[in-house]
């Protein structure tokens, strides 16, 4: 079972049937009392008071009925779709559509069948009563009262209790996977609706029913000052019942979409609105919930693109425009070589390569981009190439490549304890580096990209690391490297090299020490 379809939802039909009752019973709790106080005196025959009584009784036994018949028949018209989804059967989607209709209108359907249930009393009782008698001014207007306040009462809050119900019971099991604010030809009633009805169950109730009273002509069994006073304490309670629930339809879906932006601005992005509305607050709820998807996704795409490219690589991209081309800079390139790799794998598992590689990437890889800020582009077999000063965020890129490669040989040596302790051959390497300008940026096609940098500064660089093992020396700098360094380094200059692909012989030094 979904995890939000806990056990006391498989009652959320039932429930929804029965959040009229309340209402119905305080609306006519208050027509009881009205007609014994005020309309009962008001009767001055007793063909007029056998009248009454036989209508009561006729109405409770014939109209009553039909429309609690009419109410539990659109509720219990869900009952198939509501089982086979709780249990999670499919619904073919020209039954489920006009059920989601129903469950988003089933307020609407409980305050008409309401309303009209009480609303009819008025012209059925007079009606009655005037077939057997005069009817006095006191009575032609005391008894519609008694019908209006108990209809308003009766009417108003079976629609917030209805809606709060069908809320916890039956939206989470008819739209698990679908929006109800997106449902085509629905009607809820929208914000400004609820702030309207507050208002008229909030002010006009109460001052309605006084201003009614005021114009009755009084009756003679009621103190006029104490019936006002009570009538209208009546008309605030309910009004004020009105008030929590609405505030309850408002107040928890605000609560709930606060945490959320709470937790999103945290950088919690595991967040998810659960509450499934209609109104304009599903529809809120509804993108906030699509943004935050989103969010994750991309999170998602960063973190995983980051992995393939590196997280400095995935970050220039994601902050460019991802289309082809570049911008020339001048940046730092270093390139890396483990020495007689191929000989070494030769003969072992390849999973036992994999894992030496595996090992010796992931400390140079740190050294490099956590703490010289550079940014390893990319992975050539048994060595990888690596850029600083690619992102323009420092001009001292040089000095961040030299001190990236002595920490590199300081690991070098912390792995190589580590092999010697399990009885494995030391590594040794090869780093060149050479400063120049490149044209940096997303290269391929629009189909594929891969954030690098070219030109001859890279190809020189790579050349410088293939020095390394003509001179015999495992770091070694191009002489535009060494200009480039705004801080001393103890270097020591080797005799001009050879290199094919340019014409002169190239400069290079080591590090001394």
């Amino acid at each position: 079972m979904d995890a939000a379809l806990k056990p006391p939802v498989r009652h959320g039909l039932l429930i929804t049937a029965l959040a009229p009752v309340i209402p119905q019973l305080l609306g006519s709790w208050f027509n009881i009392w009205y007609n014994a106080i005020v309309v009962d005196p008001l009767l001055t025959t007793a063909a007029l008071k056998h009248r009454f009584v036989a209508t009561v009784i006729a109405y409770n036994l014939f109209v009553y009925p039909l429309a609690i018949a009419a109410w539990l028949w659109v509720v219990f018209s869900l009952r198939r779709p509501f089982f086979r989804l709780l249990l999670g059967d499919d619904v073919p989607p020209e039954k489920l559509e006009p059920a989601r209709r129903r469950v988003i209108h089933l307020p609407w359907f409980g305050a008409i069948v309401s309303g009209i249930a009480w609303l009819l009393c008025i012209p059925v009782f007079l009606l009655a009563l005037a077939s057997v008698g005069h009817l006095g001014p006191q009575l032609r207007w005391h008894l519609p009262i008694s019908f209006l306040v108990s209809a308003f009462i009766s009417v108003t809050q079976s629609f917030f209790l209805i809606e709060l119900d069908s809320h916890w019971g039956l939206f989470p099991v008819f739209f698990r996977d679908a929006r109800p604010d997106q449902m085509k030809g629905i009607h809820p009633l929208s914000l400004r609706g609820r702030g309207l009805m507050w208002a008229i169950s909030a002010g006009i109730c109460p001052i309605g029913a006084l201003l009614l009273l005021a114009f009755a002509p009084p009756s003679p069994s009621a103190d006029p000052a104490r019936f006002e006073l009570f009538v209208g304490a009546i008309g605030i309670a309910f009004g004020l019942c009105s008030a929590v629930l609405i505030s309850r339809l408002v107040a928890q879906p605000v609560d709930h979409l606060r945490a959320a932006a709470k937790a999103v601005a945290e950088g919690r992005l595991d967040v998810h609105v659960p509450l499934k509305r209609a109104d304009e607050f599903g529809a809120l709820i509804g993108e906030f919930n699509r943004m935050v998807a989103e969010l994750r996704e991309k999170e998602r795409l960063r973190r995983t693109f980051g992995l393939h490219v590196g997280a400095k690589a995935a970050e220039q991209i994601l902050a460019r425009d991802p289309g082809l081309g570049g911008t020339e800079r001048t940046i730092t390139v270093m390139f890396v070589d483990i020495r007689s790799f191929t000989e070494r794998s030769a003969g072992n598992p390849p999973e036992k390569v994999v894992a030496l590689l595996n090992e010796f990437l992931r400390v140079m890889v740190h050294a490099v981009e956590a703490h010289h800020s550079g940014m390893v582009n990319k992975f050539l077999g048994d060595g990888f190439m690596a850029l600083f000063g690619a992102g323009g965020e420092s001009d001292a890129h040089a000095d961040e490549a030299v001190h990236a490669a002595s920490e590199m040989l300081a690991q070098l040596r912390e792995l190589n304890d580590l092999l010697a302790a399990r009885g494995e051959a030391a590594m040794a390497i090869g780093i060149g580096l050479h400063t120049g300008p490149a044209i940096v940026g997303s290269i391929g096609s629009p189909q594929r990209l891969e954030f690098t940098a070219i030109g001859s500064t890279v190809n020189l660089a790579s050349r410088i690391e293939s020095l390394t093992k003509v001179v015999g020396e495992t770091v070694l700098l191009s002489d535009a490297t060494r200009a480039a360094l705004r801080a001393p380094v103890a270097l020591r200059e080797h005799p001009p090299q050879r290199v094919k692909g340019v014409a002169e012989a190239v400069r290079v030094w080591s590090v001394d020490g």
